[in-house]
């Protein structure tokens, strides 16, 4: 019988990244000096994620789609997906500015590097003040003027700025260009795909004194140009009830913040559900027994499991997601 998963992090240390995922979760990313991405769930075949509670601690995820199928990941879903998990989930922390850069469709990964292309969206947990966020362009461009700023260094002067701050959450799209800035902290939910076209890296060099690979035909190739009149996703809560953020082919994500017991019936959905704690922990109950969630850790909570419990300790605020 099926039961509620949790996984153990895969750590990479990034040329940017910062320390703040000990601090803030306790994550023990040692002996690498910095954590840039904890990834809390993953597909991806050189990194697949295994399990660490229960019986099936040990088995990576691609093993338990395989075996389980559409009873852990959803009939429709393992119809399109297979054994590869369709989503990445992934917690970042930034000391310096992440590279502008840009991620394809479906159509340009597959045709190009036989990958599904790359839609995410972020959460920010903690923002330093003055953070900020690049997403989109601030005014409508045409290639030319693009490539006339990128190679002068002026790129942001074309860009989108946001200053951002805990709570804000930002959809990008496959084709829209984007930077994380210095001092978030940040959950992202993605397609599982690791492809990305690095636009601008800063004139950054890496530890060997090299220059970073930069993508310039490719982004090209699948940048959208357009200015649009928001990028910042615009949601209110209600105390304990789920929020939905976003909703998209690939996923749909809703948030809540409770402090109520919650019961969540499954019954109307074809997929697995993942929870995210960003704050707080609780419990959460099932027909067989209970699992505890803590801030900085997910949850899978298998396709065939369509009723659970939530029982927060004190304030917690989860992130929910799914396919469809």
């Amino acid at each position: 019988m099926l039961y509620p998963l949790k996984f153990k992090p895969i750590y990479k240390d990034k040329i940017w990244g910062g320390t703040r995922l000990k601090t803030l979760y306790n994550k023990d990313f040692s002996p690498l000096p910095n954590c840039g991405e904890s990834w809390e769930l993953s597909g991806e075949k050189e990194n697949l994620s295994v399990v660490e509670n229960g019986f099936l601690a040990g088995n990576n995820i691609s093993e338990l789609t395989e075996i389980y199928m559409g009873e852990l990941v959803g009939e429709r879903v393992f119809e399109k997906f297979g054994k590869d998990f369709p989503l990445l989930v992934k917690l970042l922390d930034t000391r310096s500015y992440l590279s502008i850069q840009v991620h394809p469709d479906d159509i340009y990964g597959m045709e190009n590097h036989n990958s599904q292309g790359k839609t995410e969206m972020w959460i920010v947990l903690d923002a330093q003040p003055g953070a900020e966020i690049i997403t989109g362009f601030n005014r409508a461009v045409d290639k030319q003027t693009y490539l006339e700023h990128l190679e002068s260094g002026r790129l942001k002067d074309i860009l989108n700025v946001e200053i951002t701050q805990p709570g804000d959450v930002f959809f990008i799209p496959a084709g829209r260009i984007h930077a994380i800035g210095a001092n978030i902290t940040l959950l992202e939910i993605q397609q599982a795909s690791d492809v990305t076209y690095r636009v601008y890296d800063w004139n950054r060099k890496d530890d060997d004194g090299n220059y970073r690979e930069l993508h310039t035909q490719r982004a090209l190739e699948v940048l959208d140009f357009e200015k649009y009149d928001s990028y910042k996703t615009d949601y209110q809560l209600t105390d304990n009830l789920m929020t939905e953020l976003v909703k998209c082919q690939y996923f749909t994500t809703r948030m809540m913040e409770f402090t109520l017991e919650r019961e969540m019936d499954y019954s109307f959905l074809d997929s697995f559900v993942l929870y995210s704690c960003i704050e707080g922990n609780c419990m959460v109950n099932y027909t067989n027994g209970v699992e505890i969630l803590q801030a900085g850790s997910i949850m899978l909570i298998p396709a065939d499991i369509k009723n659970i419990t939530l029982i927060p300790q004190g304030k917690c605020k989860v992130v929910e997601t799914y396919i469809g």
